[in-house]
């Protein structure tokens, strides 16, 4: 009994679906594999999803759009030139178009709202400037842009109030708009492999940002407010002028053979008797000091690295990013603001 349960539910599940995925088909041949489901049973009503990805469309298959009940529509790895405004006749949820030949011209003046498109996926095309008219699909969840040649983002862009991921990797990106920082509902921004110099400071407001991917861009410094965003478990850096300037200054800079024994002595309360020590050492360790937060028991002399809040977890190693300097500084820090020093990496 169990198994005639499973395998009726996968039963229900393929009749929701038509699949011609990886056959090399056309576009005459996709339409002629569609009109199959216009009969008398009325089939085409209770098809969901059409994968049609992998094949050599070069039109979009006009019978798609008599699905009336379609909600996912999978057109990845083809040859689309034009991308009509399918919304307007399918309620779709999920519309994928990567990896096809579309540009600014491809895509419909705007896009109808007869859906609730919550994922739309132009990855791997060739558009040159942001569509604005996806600022309208205010239901979106999921925006993958990567992978084309933009050069901006729409200032428009926080019309998308429900969108979580957005990715625009592998563009031509030079400035990021301010307004990004109102998507409070972000978790994931990609903006990766582009030419990106800075960042705006109200990035900070992104507070459920989980991962921030930044690798292979221009950046030479990170706003400071950047510290804010608690939840950020993900932060890549490789491949930016700020991470190799950072290990440059690491690598050429180290704390003094005096610092280093001082604060030795200093952490591991090593007890030192008159003519132990040298006497610039002994005179030395009087200049100590510890830091403010109670969370932190660091102790420095002229400077000590006591902090490292993000690091790169995209290459084979860690990179430090931003250090704290256990000195005067540290005073200023509010009680809210304390954080659990950890060693550099």
């Amino acid at each position: 009994m169990e198994n005639y349960t499973s395998d009726s539910s996968d039963s229900d599940n393929s009749a929701k679906i038509v699949d011609l995925a990886y056959l090399l088909l056309d576009s005459s041949t996709i339409d002629e594999n569609l009109n199959e489901y216009f009969d008398s049973k009325k089939r085409f009503l209770e098809i969901e999803s059409i994968i049609l990805h992998h094949n050599q469309l070069s039109a979009f298959p006009e019978n798609v759009f008599k699905f009336s009940n379609l909600n996912t529509l999978d057109l990845s790895n083809n040859g689309l030139h034009i991308l009509p405004d399918v919304l307007q006749f399918c309620p779709l949820v999920s519309l994928i178009a990567k990896n096809n030949h579309l540009t600014d011209d491809s895509l419909p003046k705007s896009f109808s709202q007869k859906g609730i498109l919550k994922e739309l996926n132009l990855s791997g095309n060739s558009l040159r400037h942001f569509p604005e008219q996806v600022c309208h699909l205010t239901n979106l969840k999921y925006l993958y842009l990567g992978g084309n040649k933009m050069s901006n983002i729409s200032r428009n862009i926080y019309r998308l109030t429900n969108i979580q991921v957005l990715s625009f990797g592998g563009n031509e990106i030079s400035d990021v708009p301010a307004v990004l920082g109102q998507l409070k509902n972000l978790q994931v921004l990609v903006l990766c492999d582009n030419k990106i110099e800075t960042l705006p400071a109200n990035i900070a407001q992104l507070h459920n940002l989980k991962s921030l991917q930044l690798h292979k861009n221009r950046l030479k410094v990170l706003p400071p407010e950047i510290i804010a965003l608690k939840n950020l478990t993900e932060l890549s850096l490789r491949d930016n002028p700020l991470v190799v300037q950072f290990v440059s200054d690491m690598c050429h800079n180290p704390a003094t053979l005096l610092e280093l024994a001082a604060r030795v002595i200093k952490l591991h309360n090593i007890e030192v008797e008159d003519g132990d020590i040298p006497k610039t050492l002994d005179d030395y360790l009087h200049s100590a000091h510890h830091c403010v937060n109670p969370r932190c028991k660091g102790v420095y002399f002229d400077n000590r690295v006591e902090h490292i809040k993000f690091v790169d977890f995209c290459g084979k190693y860690r990179i430090p990013l931003l250090q704290y300097l256990c000195s005067a500084k540290c005073r200023k820090v509010s009680k809210e603001d304390r954080i659990v020093p950890q060693e550099v990496i």
